[in-house]
């Protein structure tokens, strides 16, 4: 039986609000009264019953990735799959590290297959896929950490780069980390691959060994976890400066390698009040002021942060 998800328009009247288990979408579309409302009623359509696609093929979205074998028929599925495969020769790593990014692309693709929009993103907690026309730009906004406010940089995507992805990850997400980070956040080609390099990324920012760091088998807190009995990052004691500048400086290693492949646009990686920023030239310091609703306007929210 097909699920019913929850489709509503936000209290502003401009985003759009899907929720269907685990999967939480604010979207926006900017274009004609008539090319929103067709893009809207495209996404709802196309949102209704993904949840069970992916379900369908759960258990081996869980497994480990070997790179040349794909039984996954799904076009979410096979997304996530392709998304994970370039780390899956060095790193334990599941589709599940692209799921958010993989279904934010597959809903504003619906919509863009279905009216031509001036500009859009599709938000699924903090992992977004952008479309952007000529002459359009978003203003991300990064926070200091998933789980509290207070904004500390800031990213102009323009129509002319070849960001259409951002992604957060770390130990504050709605996901485990094996690493330390507060939030490390990519701009990549597609949501999809941001999704997938956030997680590698956030795992390179790490400390192995160290007492201050508490640890504990994934599957001890949630038994069906993809990551098994691996020790995932519960709690970060004190680390002094120079303990926080070689963790961030392994998970900046992570990302210059992931640059220089063409694999992201760029990164800032975040560890206990300490910023390192890879690429991404267009990001400023702290740069927008204080957003509430009625300043949102184009001002998209990253997971470790917003984006407009």
């Amino acid at each position: 039986m097909t699920r019913r998800p929850q489709i509503a328009l936000l209290a502003d009247g401009r985003r759009l609000h899907l929720q269907d288990g685990p999967i939480d979408l604010v979207i926006e579309a900017n274009g004609s009264g008539t090319e929103v409302s067709a893009a809207y009623d495209a996404a709802a359509r196309r949102f209704t019953g993904l949840l069970d696609e992916l379900c369908v093929e759960l258990a081996e979205l869980r497994q480990a990735v070997v790179p040349g074998r794909c039984a996954l028929r799904g076009v979410v599925a096979r997304r996530m799959h392709a998304a994970v495969t370039p780390f899956a020769r060095d790193h334990f790593i599941t589709p599940m590290a692209a799921v958010a990014g993989s279904v934010a692309e597959e809903i504003l693709g619906a919509m863009l297959g279905a009216t031509r929009l001036d500009r859009a993103f599709v938000n699924n907690g903090g992992d977004i896929a952008l479309h952007l026309a000529d002459g359009e730009k978003f203003t991300v906004g990064l926070l200091d950490r998933p789980d509290r406010e207070g904004l500390m940089r800031t990213f102009e995507i323009k129509a002319d780069d070849p960001v259409r992805g951002i992604a957060t990850s770390g130990r504050h997400g709605r996901s485990f980390s094996l690493g330390i980070a507060d939030a490390v956040t990519v701009l990549a080609k597609t949501a999809a691959q941001a999704d997938a390099v956030a997680t590698v990324i956030a795992n390179a920012v790490d400390l192995a060994g160290h007492p201050a760091i508490v640890r504990c088998p994934a599957n001890e807190l949630q038994p069906d976890s993809d990551l098994g009995s691996r020790l995932v990052t519960r709690n970060v004691g004190p680390l002094g400066k120079r303990e926080i500048d070689l963790a961030l400086r392994a998970g900046v290693k992570r990302a210059q390698q992931m640059l220089a492949t063409g694999l992201i646009e760029g990164a800032t990686l975040r560890l206990l009040g300490e910023t390192a920023v890879v690429g991404a030239t267009g990001s400023r310091a702290g740069a927008l002021p204080a957003l509430h609703e009625s300043a949102m306007q184009g001002v998209t929210h990253t997971g470790a942060g917003q984006a407009a």
